[in-house]
């Protein structure tokens, strides 16, 4: 790769971008890819390079995977929670602003139930369109 310019950032980050018109070159297979018709990579210091090492491996450890487990349901529960309207407070006031904060929780733990004993999933957004039709021919 033909080195176009460097920029740093933070005094860490080093960016290598080539030039935008690569020519034929025997190395150009192992160049890396951009939307942008641009080959950049970016070289992190040692330091945070193993850092990020570390941290990559320990998401393969399985005592990460039930954390992440655990905070992937409570995303679902928020992200079902905001998509019904849980963002803002219909009301002013702290009294009525938490009663209305109770029955949203109320109505959404009911809502969860209900897709359980039934078997739907949550988020029909990301039900595949063959899921949908096996989930219409069982019922």
């Amino acid at each position: 790769m033909t080195i176009g310019h460097q920029k740093q950032h933070n005094g860490n980050v080093h960016e290598i971008a080539g030039t935008p018109d690569c020519g034929p070159c025997p190395a150009r297979p192992q160049c890396t890819t951009s939307s942008r018709n641009r080959r950049q990579i970016t070289i992190l210091p040692r330091d945070l390079a193993q850092a990020q090492a570390a941290a990559r491996a320990a998401e393969k450890t399985i005592p990460f995977q039930a954390d992440y487990a655990r905070r992937a349901g409570v995303e679902g529960a928020m992200h079902q929670a905001t998509s019904h309207g849980a963002r803002r407070a219909r009301y002013r006031g702290l009294p009525k602003t938490r009663l209305d904060h109770v029955y949203m929780a109320c109505a959404l733990n009911l809502l969860r139930l209900e897709a359980f004993w039934t078997g739907t999933p949550l988020d029909r957004r990301r039900t595949s369109h063959l899921a949908r039709l096996e989930l219409g021919l069982a019922a």
